[in-house]
């Protein structure tokens, strides 16, 4: 478009953002502007709180960035929270929330509490996020699953042989962000998960202080848990006899247009139930539209172009936004009877986490952290741990190596890092320490402990390296998946939708593998850009990964050219992609 004779670069106007939130099921039209992207924040109802139980887990959160908007009506669905149980039942599912009807944007409504009142005992349920356990006088109740990329389980009860006289305690529900904390001996049951700040896509004003979907705090405690920070309800609290009475408490709901779970409530007979879920909400941020409506982007005086010329910036790009993916280098399996090698940490923002605003027209240099070398000596070693991959503020430390076996007595222990390395066979050499040096969220998981005459697998970023038993064919932790990048050509696949990174290596024995997320299995080096731990007898750490991703508009370049630029297809059209396989250069403008 001509500027007018405005000294500066000519500039195409673009529409700003446009923000709409559904608190009740609708339509969605784009705004009198035509088709364009949006981010698309979708979450569903709150699961309901059990008896005798657990807090009811968070409904389901996803948040999707350059999601194609047409011109024609969208269908809004807002799911509503689940009912909380009676005095004899288990929480009920919250109810799914989605945006469109043909493909989709859906997750699935919170998993109701559990409940110990049952005969048998109803255990959590699960769903967007898992519905907490319950306490009981027989064994504690179980609590739900969360579905990856949605939410998280939640915390387990509490109670049961040698517990036959209490406490029975219940777990909170999951939330969006956190898992539900599960019940303990203290008498106080177990706080919900926490849910997502939203603010850094929405800005202020949604949740509660920016947060949604947190977990609802488990009932039947000296003290009723806590509900998760994003509108999860506490859990009832049990009424407190001479000499120092106490009232009872009453489970809260989860906050409406929050999807917080509902809080549990304790065995008491009468007519009290436990908290309902909030129902959820659906939040557009619609950032591009057609040009009938259109702002501009900005012009300059003399003196700016002088010295944006001057300083060789005359390009004047604006900041940009981006999501991240940083996975470092997988440690290394030990030799000798050695434990596998632990997973390379692991730190993404997507989807729904902080991203990381780069400055236009700069220059942004990432490094791809090497895995760990595998040796194969005739003598015990501790395998070598992975090295770091950096984006900018973001380091993620390379994965520990798996501990040496057989002798010295007691075998050693796996190195700590990203992920914790194996323990290596011997009277029970000691799994690595995980999440070392400690972030948060955790970039990863403890290794196993070893059992006598065998060796355990590396700890994964979706769980820790299992105990192995004596003679044990023992797997490494499986790693998380990530859809920042859905394509074949990066992760791997796993058990669950997108793909899978930072994978623990198996310990030694055959028949073992090595996690989800390209861990290796015995004498199999982890696979290469997934930060995968080297499997025990020597197997190599995988090197590590960076995927940066940005919205539609942004001009994203990478160097060396054996990294890449993508644009994605529908249903994300028009995002960029830049995917760093060896260290190099990420700019911007």
């Amino acid at each position: 478009m001509a500027n007018g004779g405005i000294i500066g670069p000519i500039n195409d106007p673009t529409r700003g953002p446009f923000t709409t939130s559904f608190t009740a099921s609708g339509t969605y039209t784009s705004p009198g502007f035509g088709p364009g992207v949006a981010s698309v924040l979708v979450v569903s109802g709150g699961g309901g709180g059990g008896t005798y139980g657990g807090g009811g887990g968070a409904g389901g959160l996803t948040l999707t960035n350059c999601h194609p908007i047409p011109a024609s009506a969208i269908t809004v669905t807002v799911g509503a929270g689940g009912a909380g149980g009676t005095s004899s039942t288990a929480g009920t599912n919250g109810v799914n929330s989605s945006f469109g009807s043909a493909v989709p944007l859906s997750t699935l409504g919170g998993g109701g509490g559990a409940s110990a009142t049952n005969s048998p005992p109803a255990a959590g349920k699960p769903g967007g996020s898992g519905g907490g356990g319950a306490g009981h006088n027989v064994a504690p109740v179980g609590p739900g699953s969360g579905t990856p990329g949605q939410g998280n389980a939640g915390g387990s009860g509490y109670g049961g042989v040698p517990f036959a006289s209490g406490p029975f305690v219940a777990g909170g529900g999951g939330g969006a962000g956190g898992a539900g904390t599960s019940g303990g001996a203290s008498d106080v049951a177990g706080p919900g998960g926490v849910g997502t700040d939203v603010t850094p896509t929405f800005g202020p004003g949604y949740g509660v202080s920016g947060f949604l979907a947190g977990g609802g705090g488990g009932g039947r405690g000296g003290s009723g848990g806590a509900g998760g920070n994003g509108g999860g309800g506490t859990g009832y609290i049990t009424p407190s006899p001479a000499p120092a009475p106490a009232p009872a408490v009453a489970a809260l709901a989860g906050i409406a247009n929050t999807g917080g779970g509902g809080g549990g409530r304790d065995g008491q007979p009468g007519p009290v139930t436990a908290g309902a879920g909030g129902s959820g909400t659906i939040i557009i941020k619609q950032v591009c539209a057609s040009p009938t409506y259109q702002v501009a982007s900005g012009v300059w005086s003399i003196n700016d172009a002088y010295n944006y010329k001057k300083a060789g910036t005359w390009t004047n790009a604006g900041p940009v936004s981006v999501d991240y993916l940083v996975v470092a280098g997988g440690g290394a399996g030990a030799y000798y009877y050695g434990g596998g090698g632990g997973a390379g940490g692991y730190r993404t923002s997507f989807p729904g986490g902080t991203k990381i605003t780069l400055t236009g027209g700069t220059s942004t240099p990432i490094t791809i952290g090497a895995g760990g070398t595998g040796v194969t000596p005739s003598s015990p070693n501790t395998g070598a741990s992975g090295s770091p991959s950096i984006f900018s503020t973001i380091t993620s430390a390379g994965g520990g190596g798996g501990g040496g076996g057989v002798s010295p007595s007691p075998a050693m222990p796996g190195g700590s890092g990203g992920s914790g390395g194996g323990g290596g066979s011997q009277a029970g050499g000691t799994g690595g320490t995980g999440n070392s040096p400690p972030v948060s969220p955790p970039q990863g998981n403890p290794g196993g402990t070893a059992g006598p005459a065998t060796s355990s697998g590396g700890g994964g970023a979706g769980g820790a390296g299992p105990p192995s038993p004596t003679y044990a064919i023992t797997p490494g932790g499986v790693g998380s998946p990530n859809v920042i990048y859905d394509s074949p050509t990066v992760g791997t696949p796993g058990p669950a939708p997108g793909r899978y990174y930072a994978g623990g290596g198996s310990g030694n024995f055959g028949g073992a593998s090595g996690g989800a997320g390209g861990g290796g299995g015995p004498g199999i080096s982890g696979t290469a850009n997934t930060g995968g731990g080297g499997g025990g007898d020597g197997g190599s750490g995988g090197s590590g990964i960076v995927i940066v991703r940005a919205p539609a508009g942004a001009v994203l370049s990478a160097t060396p050219g054996t990294n890449t630029v993508s644009t994605l297809p529908a249903p994300a059209g028009g995002c960029q992609v830049a995917t760093f396989t060896v260290s190099g250069t990420l700019t911007t403008g």
